[in-house]
């Protein structure tokens, strides 16, 4: 019954927070978003000192709940150890192994150093809550875009607007791969061994871990009706049980309920702890279950788009050939409002991409910059930051962006505009246009005589710096191409005006 009260708890989690991840509208985090803010890295990075405490709580009283049911990877690697389970139709494929207790400190101890130092990039390779986030954006988010569009094609034959169509591409190369390679392990590990990561690497559980060995209820093995039968060994993902010696390792144990299931002699109870539990005098390590084959799905459908949308052509009206934008060289990058400024960002992001899966503007992506790697920075091409929009403030669980609402938003000036004279329309071909300013929110940029000698003088843009916002309205309407005539500087430190 317990176990599958957990499981229950466990799916209800997963396809939420999966959900956060998958809704490109946003809609969904002002009702379950709280799942995101109660991961445990989030909370530590934001000092929501009451989730902390709450959790570690939790977990001194009921030992890793929080591993089987509330973290998303946790949950992931026994989707992915389940299949493989049933798949072999082989309940009994665990078995024991002595804890690599070495290996999961000195993981530790790298995760704590980089945290400390800042560089929180590096320290969001091993965030569970993080890896699961890029998995989720970067490898599912796109069947469920294709889903969408899918409806919205069939939806609009019908004179129906109920759904509609958002644009499907990689925003980060690097990020891209990273979550290829982060699934690709992961479910090497779990398919092969169930919870590997979790009790190996992971160190949010080896935090946890430590606080489980003195959890007021645990799995309690009874030495007088266990027959050594190895059920529970041989069930058990975390690889924690020694039947033999009638020991559990409670760092690792993660409470999956398993082995009560599986034991006929009814030896395991989960209850209040024993006063004094047996302890074997002597562990003998044993090989771990192999099986092999390393499963790998959606990857050719994606490339096979991703290639298809490369080599489509854009023309105006069917005469002219559009080029894209590209991306100007900013000598300092640019930060999602709210975040206080690049240190910020850099120390308390947890690179999630809960913001970027968010972002209706299509202007933040993962950094490629080693400092802030996939961590999320605004980029122009595609879209601007509209001033009446704070999703990606809202949706942060760590802190890194803080709250804000519209006004505060248009108060805040996260870079400001630079003009290039040979790029501007005006000046390189003679014709009128003033887009930059037309489209500025801020009305900071004012039309001037490139001459004031001569009145039949070609209009240029004059950019007000104090009035700026950054919000890059004039950088992505910019006519121009390749590059535009106006494109943002950002600021290490916003301002506000």
């Amino acid at each position: 019954m317990l176990r599958k009260i957990r499981i229950t708890l466990a799916a209800v989690c997963f396809i939420l927070i999966t959900l956060l991840f998958l809704d490109f509208t946003g809609t969904l985090h002002a009702v379950v978003g709280w799942l995101a803010k109660i991961q445990f890295l989030p909370a530590v990075l934001a000092l929501h000192v009451g989730i902390v405490a709450g959790l570690i709580v939790l977990t001194l009283v009921f030992g890793r709940i929080y591993c089987s049911v509330i973290c998303p990877l946790g949950v992931f690697q026994d989707i992915i150890s389940g299949i493989n389970g049933r798949r072999k139709k082989k309940k009994y494929r665990f078995s024991y192994s002595p804890a690599l207790s070495w290996l999961r400190y000195l993981v530790l101890l790298f995760f704590v150093i980089t945290l400390v130092a800042g560089i929180g990039s590096v320290a969001a390779l091993l965030a569970p809550y993080s890896s699961y986030g890029r998995i989720a954006q970067n490898l599912l988010a796109p069947f469920w875009q294709w889903g969408n569009n899918l409806f919205a094609y069939f939806a609009e034959r019908v004179d129906s607007y109920a759904f509609y169509e958002t644009e499907v591409w990689i925003r980060s190369l690097p990020t891209f791969l990273v979550a290829c390679i982060t699934f690709v392990v992961l479910f090497v590990l779990a398919w092969r061994n169930g919870r590997t990561y979790c009790n190996t690497i992971c160190p949010v559980g080896t935090v946890l871990g430590f606080l489980a060995r003195y959890s007021l209820f645990r799995p309690v093995l009874d030495p007088e009706k266990c027959k050594k039968c190895g059920l529970c060994s041989r069930s058990c993902k975390a690889a924690c049980i020694d039947s033999q010696n009638y020991h559990i390792d409670y760092s690792r144990c993660v409470v999956c309920m398993n082995c009560m299931e599986v034991c006929n002699q009814g030896a395991i109870r989960y209850g209040l702890r024993l006063k004094k539990e047996r302890t074997p005098e002597s562990r003998k390590s044993e090989k771990t279950d192999g099986s092999r084959r390393v499963f790998l799905t959606g990857m050719g459908l994606w490339a096979a788009s991703a290639v298809a949308r490369a080599q489509e052509k854009k023309v105006d009206g069917g005469l002219a050939l559009i080029l894209d934008k590209k991306i100007p060289e900013r000598t300092t990058p640019i930060v999602p409002p709210g975040s206080l400024g690049l240190r910020h960002m850099t120390q308390h992001c947890t690179a999630c991409q809960l913001c970027v899966s968010v972002c209706p503007n299509g202007v933040l992506r993962p950094s490629a910059r080693l400092s802030a790697f996939m961590q999320p920075e605004v980029s122009y091409e595609r879209g601007y930051c509209r001033p009446e929009c704070a999703k990606c403030s809202e949706v942060c669980p760590a802190g890194a962006i803080s709250k804000i609402t519209p006004a505060d938003k248009s108060a805040i000036q996260v870079g400001h505009a630079v003009w290039i004279r040979e790029n501007c329309i005006p000046v390189k071909e003679g014709v009128k246009c003033n887009n930059c300013v037309r489209h500025c929110p801020a009305e900071a940029i004012q039309m001037v005589l490139s001459d004031p000698s001569r009145p039949e003088s070609p209009r240029i843009p004059v950019v007000n710096v104090e009035r700026c916002i950054g919000c890059g309205a004039c950088e992505n309407l910019c006519p121009s191409r390749p590059f535009s005539a106006m494109y943002v500087e950002g600021h290490e430190v916003h301002r506000t005006i």
